[in-house]
């Protein structure tokens, strides 16, 4: 029974193979059509693919290229192949300016570099690519039922760009001292950051960042700068209370504050 049950299941894949390589050795381009939309429709996106992929230059130029454009880069999106699947929409949108079909093209353009942007530590050149077009996709259509999604995908790659933006910020805090003044580096990276994005998730972390570098940055000062750093320091923390009065960092936000103090008291004692 089990080997008959092998043989049952084994068969209809066979025949399957069989007939789709027919098919691709077939001259009989109609039938690659029509074929190719049939795979596609059962979500078969290799074989649809490898067959849209040779009929794009047989009719190139003919009412059946639209479909085989657009049919091709969904079954690439299909396939996980987000690279040539961005390609072939953004492609489609420029060969085909006054398709029906250009808003989903337009915005799936987009949705391919989202797919492609990485993690906050590595480059984020897709990233930013998926911010532009799908601020482009909302500009063009701005009553489109997708604008919300894309607002909502653009906050959210925004928030990776300040997330990788902290984090080179926080590589130059924890380098400290090592070969230079990394703590300014680390104050500039954050308020950098903060200028760009200011309603970013991360504010409250950016800000201590940049309250806890100035800190230890007058901490570390030769006894001639001390004084002034430790006041910006000081001016720091009362910004960063007020708009975060019940931060996680507020115990350390008023020992930093009570530290400086007293630096600035014992030096105007002495």
């Amino acid at each position: 029974m089990k080997k008959l049950l092998v043989v049952l299941i084994i068969i209809p894949f066979v025949l399957s193979c069989s007939q789709y390589q027919k098919v691709l050795k077939s001259t009989d381009y109609e039938l690659k059509y029509s074929k190719a939309m049939e795979y596609y429709e059962k979500e078969d996106y290799m074989r649809a693919a490898t067959l849209l992929n040779e009929l794009q230059g047989v009719y190139r130029g003919t009412d059946k290229a639209e479909s085989i454009t657009y049919t091709y880069a969904n079954c690439l999106y299909g396939l996980n192949d987000y690279l040539m699947g961005g390609h072939y929409y953004r492609q489609f949108v420029k060969t085909y300016p006054t398709s029906d079909l250009n808003e989903e093209c337009q915005f799936m353009s987009a949705y391919c570099y989202y797919m492609q942007s990485p993690k906050a530590r590595l480059d984020q050149t897709d990233t930013y690519n998926a911010i532009n077009e799908f601020q482009l996709f909302v500009n063009i259509y701005p009553s489109s039922s997708r604008v919300e999604e894309a607002n909502r995908l653009m906050d959210e790659l925004r928030d990776k760009l300040v997330y990788k933006s902290y984090l080179n910020a926080r590589l130059y805090f924890d380098l400290g001292n090592y070969m230079g003044n990394n703590y300014m580096s680390a104050v500039i990276a954050a308020q950098n950051s903060l200028k760009e994005f200011p309603d970013t998730k991360y504010r409250e972390e950016l800000s201590f960042l940049i309250l806890e570098a100035k800190y230890i940055q007058a901490a570390n000062s030769v006894f001639e700068k001390k004084e002034a750093r430790m006041r910006e320091a000081i001016d720091e923390y009362f910004s960063f209370i007020n708009e975060f009065p019940e931060s996680e960092y507020t115990k350390r936000a008023v020992k930093i504050f009570d530290e400086a103090s007293a630096a600035i008291d014992f030096k105007v004692a002495n």
